[in-house]
C-alpha cells in the first residue's frame, strides 16, 4: 500500500476544467482548431535547407573580441 496515494483527490483546477468541458462539449474541438492555426504548418523543406546552408557559425563566446579588433593596434 502506498502511503502517499490520494485516489479521490482532484484539484480545483481539474474540477473546473472538467466542469467547463461538460458544459461546453465543443470547447476541445475549438482548442484543436486554434492550435492548428499557430502550430500545424506545412514546412517548405527546400527553403529550410537553403536557410540552414546560409547560416554562419557563431563564436563560442559572442562578446570575445578578435585580435584584429583590440584597441591600440
Amino acid at each position: 500500500m502506498n502511503l502517499f496515494r490520494r485516489p479521490d483527490y482532484r484539484s480545483d483546477a481539474t474540477q473546473f476544467i472538467d466542469q467547463l468541458k461538460a458544459q461546453r462539449p465543443q470547447l476541445e474541438a475549438k482548442q484543436r482548431e486554434g492550435r492548428s492555426l499557430l502550430w500545424e504548418k506545412s514546412i517548405d523543406r527546400s527553403l529550410a535547407s537553403e536557410l540552414k546552408a546560409g547560416q554562419i557559425a557563431q563564436k563560442p563566446y559572442v562578446y570575445q573580441t578578435s585580435p584584429k579588433e583590440q584597441a591600440g593596434d
